[in-house]
């Protein structure tokens, strides 16, 4: 697959999960964090204490928006009050992007609150790329599609997890988080090479980058980003920064969760990974 002209937004660093415990640290000590990721669907209220927060912080840092209920994948059609409430937090906010993951969470109204893949099929890819259009222009922009840990494969699938995304990425144009840890542990659990994923992928399409932690049971790993970065998945990390380049790196904690400064100095070995690659060069376009 030819990779088309770049399609980057501006390079924002390395940033964390905004959590509620954290909100009035970081309004009090501003660590040094260079932008925060906000779970969309916490936010999509009226009003309220952590919108009131959301703004203050906002006014500090750039911020962008991560969904966990989209469904991108599903077969349902499109829940038209969550995307005008999508809509609206991000007139209210102006985050640097908007994602969401690649996935289906539920059918005919009912939220699994799960993230459930998908068959890797040219058929799948065509129908999410047609679903990726219809919210990127109700939005009026584009989006980011994450790759998500799995722990069950379908027999119908004809393709690789990797050439399913870049398939959606080219058909809907759209962008892609991507996450590091994900790929490690999907590739734990189905037995793939993960370097050959992040070879896969369309490097021109990767606008940002998720770490976290996981749980291994022997067997199989469960993705639950309640631990520190484990140090093969910062190997891959590296990998992964030496092929696209500086890209938007954030650390995701959502359990036994620590303090501020914890996670800062955790996020201090990304810069410093990433220091090593000061510029890459992708389809003529140099970033720095």
């Amino acid at each position: 697959m030819q990779n088309p002209p770049n399609t980057n937004r501006p390079y924002l660093g390395f940033g964390l999960g905004l959590r509620t415990q954290h909100y009035h640290s970081v309004l009090d000590t501003k660590p040094n964090v260079d932008w925060f990721e906000v779970l969309s669907e916490n936010y999509m209220v009226p009003g309220g204490k952590p919108l009131h927060f959301l703004d203050r912080i906002r006014a500090d840092y750039p911020v962008v928006m991560h969904g966990v209920s989209l469904s991108i994948g599903s077969t349902t059609p499109f829940d038209q009050n969550y995307l005008r409430d999508l809509r609206q937090l991000a007139d209210r906010i102006q985050p640097e992007w908007i994602s969401d993951h690649l996935c289906w969470t539920g059918v005919h109204g009912q939220n699994m609150h799960d993230l459930l893949p998908l068959p890797y099929t040219e058929e799948t890819a065509k129908h999410v790329a047609e679903r990726v259009n219809i919210v990127q222009d109700y939005l009026g922009r584009r989006i980011l599609l994450e790759n998500v840990s799995s722990y069950a494969s379908y027999v119908d699938s004809t393709m690789s997890e990797w050439e399913f995304i870049s398939l959606i990425c080219e058909k809907a144009d759209c962008l892609l988080l991507l996450d590091v840890n994900n790929i490690y542990v999907s590739s734990y659990n189905h037995e793939f090479d993960a370097k050959a994923f992040i070879n896969g992928v369309p490097a021109n399409r990767v606008q940002q980058i998720h770490l976290a932690g996981h749980h291994n049971h022997g067997d199989y790993i469960i993705d639950t980003h309640d631990a520190p970065v484990i140090d093969p998945v910062w190997d891959l990390y590296e990998y992964a920064t030496s092929r696209f380049g500086k890209v938007s790196t954030m650390i995701e904690r959502d359990d036994n969760i620590p303090e501020i400064a914890d996670l800062v100095q955790e996020l201090q070995r990304a810069r410093d990974i990433a220091a090593r690659y000061p510029q890459k060069i992708l389809n003529g376009i140099k970033h720095e």
